[in-house]
């Protein structure tokens, strides 16, 4: 389904939404990586591994970013997503593109 592009002042009013829906989708990505890593972590530990902490092998490190990563973006575009929608049923204009 295509979307027609959003005029400009769709656009500008759209921000404050998109602000606020950025902190959402990272304080719900930092609660959805920690509890999955506490799942999925070999010793159970509900630190998450940091790059300048010894403690931790790099290959953890780097698994450690890599799923941080991909729920953060899965997690933003679902939320950003969301959030475009709302705003189209309440003004008709799609606030991307």
């Amino acid at each position: 389904m295509a979307k027609k592009n959003g005029s400009t002042s769709a656009k500008i009013l759209y921000r404050p939404v998109g602000m606020v829906s950025s902190v959402v989708s990272g304080l719900l990505a930092g609660a959805v990586f920690k509890q999955v890593w506490k799942k999925a972590s070999r010793t159970g530990s509900k630190d998450t591994p940091k790059a300048l902490e010894s403690e931790f092998g790099l290959g953890q490190v780097l698994a450690a970013a890599a799923v941080q990563g991909a729920i953060y973006a899965a997690i933003k575009a679902l939320v950003d997503r969301g959030g475009a929608r709302m705003f189209q049923r309440a003004t008709g204009e799609w606030p991307g593109n």
